[in-house]
């Protein structure tokens, strides 16, 4: 089974996507294969106006594939929310997947939080493995702070892919 963990904040603008974008960079220069998985709680776009995808799109495909030799993305209109799960039952060849959002499932916890946007955490304590933060925390788990990308892997790798 492939380790999942999530990173999560309760704003925008804490720094999720700068400090998952550092940990992914981090985990490749360490030889490892890694998904990644963002919840958006709106509707979004990932093709454009007048390519032949979004063309296919328009004119009533479901699911439309792109496939090339060195990519391959499907767009598939749902009629409501895949779960977590689900999703990651899909993805395979990776040693680790990360997910950016997805707050409220029930996988281990990596908080990013900052004082002035949002000092507060919105996770248990017992969901968290690890907190990013500008300010220090009174609580026995891991706090980094967003340089610290080496410790924060090494703790990712202890936890999550060394057998």
């Amino acid at each position: 089974m492939i380790p999942v963990f999530s990173i999560i904040g309760s704003k925008s603008n804490t720094g999720k996507t700068t400090i998952l974008c550092k940990i992914i960079k981090e985990l490749k220069n360490r030889g490892y294969r890694v998904a990644t998985i963002k919840h958006h709680m709106g509707d979004f776009e990932i093709d454009h106006p007048e390519k032949d995808t979004w063309k296919h799109s328009q004119a009533g495909s479901d699911i439309v594939v792109i496939s090339s030799p060195v990519k391959i993305a499907k767009i598939e209109k749902v009629q409501e929310e895949y779960r977590l799960d689900d999703i990651i039952s899909k993805i395979q060849n990776v040693d680790i997947i990360i997910t950016e959002g997805y707050k409220k499932e029930n996988k281990p916890k990596l908080e990013v939080i900052r004082k002035k946007i949002s000092p507060n955490l919105i996770s248990k304590e017992s969901e968290l493995f690890g907190i990013v933060t500008d300010f220090p925390l009174e609580n026995q788990i891991p706090q980094f702070n967003f340089e610290q990308v080496r410790e924060i892997v090494n703790l990712i790798e202890e936890k999550f892919l060394k057998k």
